[in-house]
Formats: structure tokens, C-alpha cells, sequence
């Protein structure tokens, strides 16, 4: 029997990451309802505000949920949000057993497990449940933490550099480490880079042709859509006429946060806003745009992650205060010499120390090392 509910439950993991990037604030989830060892129902939640998971796959099994098994990656929610409980409509349909791999973190929407055994329904979880909380690693932590989940992404030469003496970057990595880095994007609902990199390179910020490889369960690719492109600017130097501000690669307009400090020159602001910028004025911390503040700030719009890109005094910034959770690091077999580092502004005077980091994962891309690790408390 465990064989079987394992089968079905990765499967709904499988279904959920149909929706990958598209669901923030809310986490992925798959449901699968099953009748006599067959699957009669399949749903994945696509989108804040739409049905969610165990709903449609309930609509797709009909009058078959009843007695049937219902697996779920998450616990159904037990609250009225933008959808009514999921937890009642189980009960309505008469399903007999709910096998969830995790336990909803979400004080406001707990509950579910306790309401459906209450109405009978016979009730496992725990099972896969370390796949399910990596799946929504962003949607766990922000929960608990109370701000964004931050990754740190950066293309670096074996001798740590990010650029050359003249500030020349492209490319640091392969082909393929690029694509995969794509991915990130995808995944996290911000993109957040210091004026400085867009002034340098100029970057889009968009996601193009990505290799999903930092998801295995994944199984087709989904939808692509572009990122919310932040730019820590404390006194509103971003020009107008920069890429970010451009139409994406599938015709959506592009959603450009300009964070600047409070006091930025007035005439700067209105021209970034004329471009199409939302500008925010923010306190200032030691004459710059305050991490914390910024992340403060994203939370209150649903934003529970964001990908950190650039560049090395806005990462050295985030890591000095505690502010990175992860790292995803491709290192190209190249040497640069004296050039600029991942990190600028930042540094300890003893080895004792450093930043230690743990180890998730560690891959080739070709000559590419691509490695993922978070950082240790």
C-alpha cells in the first residue's frame, strides 16, 4: 500500500510543478484522486486566486471521488480566502481518505487535517514530505522567517572573480549554465540587481530558453513568464532608456520596482516613472537603500522570494546582514587575475570567521561546476 501511495502522491508533486513561478504568494500544490487503483482525478493550483488543486481535481473525478483516496502535496486549506475551504469540499464529495505529504505552515489556513477527520475522513500525512517542503522551499521559509527567501546567483572564475578589471562579465559561464540560471528566474517572483549592474551591463532581466534542471520533478516545462525587475537605486541614476524598462520576449509589459532613497533627485524619479517605473522611496541606511526595508517591502506585495544578481556590493551588502539564504554558483575554468569579486565591502579578518556554507548541490555543466548551498545558521 505504501508503494502505491507513494506512486500517486509524487505524481501530484509532479502535477504542481505544471505552475512553477506562477503561483507566489501561494505555494505550489498537486492533487490526485484515485478509485479502486486507478486515477479518476487530476488537478495543480495554477494561479493566485484560481481554484485550487484539490478542487479541480475533484471536478475532473465527479461522482467517482466518492470513497476514493484523494493525495495532496500540501495539507488542504481549512479557511475562505479567494476560494472557499478545501478541506469542505473534500467532505462534500464524499472522499474517503486524504494521503498529504506536508502540514500548511499557514496559521491562516490550518486546520484541514483536523476538520476532515472529524467528518470521517481517514487521514495520513508526513509521507514525501521532504520532497513536498523542498518543492515549496520559498512558500516554507517565508512563512516562517517573515520576509522573502533570498538566492544569490552568480557565474564565478576559478579564482572567484565576477568580472574583469574593467568591469567586462560576458560571459563568465557556458551556454548551459546560463540556461540553467535562466531557471531561477522563473522560479523566484523578483529579480533584484544594484543600479550599478544596470549601468554597467545593461541587463533585460528577462527568462530565455531555460533548462529546468534545478527542478527534477518537474516534468514539462511551465508557462514562462518574466519576473517583477527590482533595482535598489538610492539617488535614481537607472536611465530611462535602459533594456529592463523593454517589453519582455513574449509581449507582457515589464514590470519595473525602482527603489531610491528617500530625498533622490526629484526630476530623475519622474523620468524613471515616465519610462514606466513604479518608484518607491525608501529610508536610507548609511547613505544607501536599506535591505531590510526593501525586503519589508516586498513582502507586504506578495513577493516571498526574490533572486539576487547583482552585483558584488549589493551581495556583500545582503550577506554582511544575514539577508542571503542560498547560493546557486557556476564556476568556469578560466582565470581572470586581479578583476572584481563575487563580494565587495564585505570581509572577515580570520579565517574562524568565514561564512560557512552547506552543500546541496554539486553538478557538472559541461566544464561548468554548478553548485547550490545555504547558509549555515
Amino acid at each position: 500500500m505504501r508503494d502505491l501511495d507513494e506512486r500517486f502522491l509524487r505524481r501530484a508533486l509532479q502535477l504542481a510543478e505544471r505552475a512553477r513561478g506562477h503561483t507566489h504568494p501561494n505555494p505550489l500544490v498537486g492533487a490526485v484522486v484515485v478509485r479502486e487503483g486507478r486515477i479518476v482525478g487530476e488537478g495543480h493550483h495554477p494561479r493566485a486566486g484560481a481554484p485550487h488543486a484539490e478542487v479541480l481535481a475533484l471536478e475532473e473525478a465527479g461522482e467517482r471521488a466518492r470513497g476514493a483516496t484523494l493525495y495532496v502535496t500540501l495539507e488542504p486549506c481549512d479557511h475562505f480566502g479567494r476560494t472557499p475551504p478545501c478541506s469542505l469540499a473534500l467532505v462534500q464529495a464524499g472522499v474517503a481518505r486524504v494521503v498529504l505529504a506536508a502540514r500548511d505552515p499557514n496559521p491562516l489556513a490550518q486546520g484541514g487535517a483536523e476538520r476532515l477527520r472529524q467528518a470521517g475522513v481517514e487521514v495520513e500525512a508526513g509521507l514525501l514530505e521532504e520532497e513536498a517542503r523542498e518543492q515549496n522551499e520559498v512558500f516554507f521559509f517565508a512563512q516562517k522567517k517573515g520576509r522573502p527567501f533570498v538566492l544569490l546567483k552568480a557565474a564565478l572564475t576559478l579564482d572567484g572573480k565576477v568580472a574583469t578589471l574593467s568591469g567586462d562579465a560576458r560571459w563568465v559561464s557556458s551556454e548551459a549554465s546560463r540556461r540553467v540560471a535562466q531557471a531561477y528566474r522563473q522560479w523566484l517572483p523578483a529579480v533584484v540587481v544594484g543600479v550599478g549592474t544596470v549601468l554597467k551591463d545593461d541587463p533585460a532581466l528577462t527568462v530565455r530558453n531555460p533548462d529546468f534542471r534545478p527542478f527534477p520533478l518537474m516534468l514539462e516545462p511551465p508557462p514562462l513568464r518574466d519576473p517583477l525587475k527590482v533595482v535598489l537605486d538610492t539617488e535614481a541614476r537607472t536611465p530611462p532608456s535602459a533594456r529592463l524598462f523593454r517589453e519582455g520576449p513574449r509581449g507582457e509589459a515589464a514590470r519595473v520596482l525602482v527603489l531610491v532613497g528617500e530625498g533622490a533627485p526629484k526630476a530623475r524619479v519622474e523620468a524613471l516613472k515616465a519610462a514606466g517605473a513604479r518608484v518607491v522611496a525608501l529610508p536610507r541606511e548609511g547613505g544607501w537603500v536599506s535591505p531590510e526595508r526593501a525586503l519589508a517591502l516586498l513582502l507586504e506585495e506578495g513577493i516571498d522570494g526574490v533572486l539576487l544578481e547583482g552585483g558584488p556590493r549589493l551581495a556583500a551588502a545582503f550577506l554582511e546582514r544575514g539577508l542571503v539564504d542560498k547560493l546557486a554558483l557556476f564556476l568556469a575554468p578560466k582565470l581572470v587575475g586581479e578583476g572584481r569579486g563575487l563580494l565587495e565591502g564585505f570581509g572577515v579578518e580570520r579565517m574562524a570567521e568565514a561564512l560557512r556554507l552547506r552543500l546541496h548541490r554539486r553538478e557538472w555543466l559541461g566544464e561548468d561546476l554548478w553548485l547550490e548551498a545555504y547558509l549555515e545558521a
